[in-house]
């Protein structure tokens, strides 16, 4: 690997436990100015200060979170986009290029793709393209893998989120992120088939903050290297709170108990 590589992926990976709390705030472009994205100097400064690696947004928004002061954060700059208002919503085309990223400060980029759309063929082209121009500058390259089409019955299917993790490693991928298959016997299938580090998608919003403690804690007992989550975290009312029990999970491998704790639940 080379050098660069390394020493970005290390301001995403904790270099003690390989492990990840990232937190995506891409959403605005798919579905809108969601709550807990509207300030978002204020939402990254508190990702920041509740202990989270990375936080991830599409390249006009680094100009909004720029940080002058307060803890360190990982910066990954999203690549790939579309919006729910288009009637191919979840074909998603390339909005920027790897060498923006490193214009913008980031330590990785991230890439997008929905296996089983009519137009996969187009992203998965893009993600290959990204992975070689990610090779050639040394970034480490995170790939969203997700099964969204007319012929996917069950997106959580074990056996097609494994396929979803394959395709993102086969492909040059050096984090995956794929959504929790809901136990931790099915899961450890997907970990097993991928030889690099799989962070999960948090999805809609959950009932409760166990609910996404318990998840999280199953993730990793079955081998995930962490989150990827985003309004089940920024859209918490005690969204600090919760990032430093996330951290205590992920990082100090505390059980659900001690962690709701410091939630305050």
């Amino acid at each position: 690997m080379y050098i660069g590589k390394k020493v970005r992926l290390e301001r995403i990976l904790n270099r003690h436990t390989g492990r990840a709390i990232v937190v995506p705030m891409d959403h605005g472009v798919t579905i809108g100015a969601v709550d807990g994205l509207i300030d978002m100097r204020e939402t990254v400064n508190d990702m920041a200060t509740g202990g989270a690696d990375a936080v991830l947004m599409h390249k006009g928004l680094v100009r909004c979170s720029h940080r002058s002061a307060g803890k360190d954060i990982g910066l990954i700059v999203h690549l790939s986009a579309s919006t729910a208002l288009s009637p191919a919503g979840n074909t998603k085309t390339l909005v920027a290029t790897v060498e923006e990223g490193i214009k913008y400060g980031a330590d990785c980029v991230s890439v997008h793709v929905n296996l089983g759309d009519p137009n996969e063929r187009l992203m998965l082209a893009d993600l290959g393209r990204v992975a070689e121009a990610c090779d050639n500058w040394g970034m480490p390259l995170l790939a969203m893998m997700y099964a969204r089409g007319p012929q996917i019955s069950n997106g959580y299917d074990p056996e097609v989120v494994a396929h979803c993790a394959r395709v993102g490693v086969e492909l040059g991928a050096d984090i995956i992120k794929v959504p929790y298959t809901g136990d931790i016997d099915s899961f450890s299938d997907v970990v097993s088939a991928c030889c690099m580090p799989i962070l999960i998608a948090g999805g809609e919003r959950m009932d409760s903050t166990r609910q996404v403690l318990e998840m999280v804690h199953d993730s990793l007992r079955a081998g995930g290297a962490g989150i990827s989550v985003g309004r089940n975290v920024f859209q918490h009312p005690r969204r600090v709170l919760l990032i430093q029990a996330l951290r205590a999970i992920v990082h100090e491998d505390a059980g659900v108990d001690q962690a709701i704790k410091i939630v305050g639940e």
